[in-house]
């Protein structure tokens, strides 16, 4: 009942807070981590933030699994079909920009506004990506020339499922930068999300479930890199490895040494602007180039053929 004074059943000052819960991503679901472990979350002062869940490798091979189950589907989907998807995230983005903008100023320790301007980046950049669907293959593709009576086409193909461990330093542009090319070009992704910036990019698996992205094609992980790096490193259901937020050398190479067993394809860790334009370089980086042969049919006595 009201009080007669603008609220219901009491006043708001005596309300309860209500905390964000902050789960994993993994198959379209919200699944806490398997081993009931959490870790503290805060801000570039010190101050509390959010419990996030301390994957394991538990749940990081349940996210292979997804991602596995996710890829043919996504793979099969036409190129246009993807710019789509990736355009309405996009749109899902723009109307929760105000939580992003805040997250990311807590978290980088940003004023406002410059994390504004970082989120505004990031949603551009998604729709950067999502032009690029239906155009990539003819950059990379195309008719080659031979000496004979045969068509010879290439055509690039998605590498499969790929492990990105995300920027530590760049909790949301940089984020966007990684998963978005790897999905983009027909991939699934298991996302390792920054240790210490955790909270945008486990926001932005709930974005993801309100889209019209599949379950299993980008799945979220939160927690340590050196943990579950190896693991996913080593699984031999991931065909790609994207370093760039391995958190030091040593563990660059571990990885490495790690994805060359199955033979995966591997992005080095380097330094990087998340703030350029990005280039066409981190879509390449995960496709396969297949080529077909066709015989043109019998030579004519002119020497043409069709």
């Amino acid at each position: 009942m009201s009080d007669g004074k603008g609220s219901i059943g009491g006043s708001a000052a005596g309300r309860l807070s209500v905390f964000k819960t902050y789960k994993l991503y993994v198959g379209g679901k919200f699944p806490r981590s398997e081993s009931g472990r959490v870790y503290e979350v805060t801000d570039s002062k010190g101050k509390w933030l959010a419990n996030a869940p301390l994957s394991s490798r538990k749940d990081a091979r349940d996210a292979v699994v997804a991602a596995r189950k996710a890829f043919g589907g996504w793979a099969g989907a036409t190129a246009y079909n993807r710019g789509q998807v990736l355009y309405r995230i996009a749109e899902m983005l723009e109307g929760r920009r105000e939580q992003f903008v805040r997250e990311v100023a807590e978290a980088e320790g940003l004023s406002k506004s410059k994390a504004a301007a970082v989120v505004e980046a990031a949603i551009d950049r998604w729709v950067w990506y999502a032009g690029w669907t239906d155009k990539i293959a003819q950059v990379t593709g195309g008719a080659n020339p031979v000496a004979g009576p045969y068509f010879n086409l290439s055509t690039p193909e998605p590498t499969g499922v790929v492990t990105v461990l995300a920027p530590q330093d760049s909790s949301f542009l940089g984020l966007v930068s990684v998963i978005a090319p790897v999905i983009a070009t027909g991939n699934t992704a298991v996302v390792v999300a920054s240790e210490r910036y955790p909270l945008p990019a486990l926001s932005l698996g709930e974005v993801l479930a309100t889209s019209d992205l599949p379950g299993g094609v980008v799945n979220i992980l939160s927690g340590r890199a050196a943990e579950m790096g190896p693991h996913l490193a080593a699984h031999q259901d991931v065909n790609a490895i994207d370093l760039t937020g391995a958190a030091d050398d040593d563990l660059a190479r571990e990885l490495e040494i790690a994805a060359a067993d199955n033979l995966k394809r591997v992005l080095r860790r380097r330094t990087e602007d998340f703030a350029d334009s990005p280039g066409t370089d981190r879509m390449t980086a995960f496709l396969e180039t297949k080529t077909v042969w066709h015989p043109t049919g019998s030579l004519g006595a002119s020497g043409s053929s069709y």
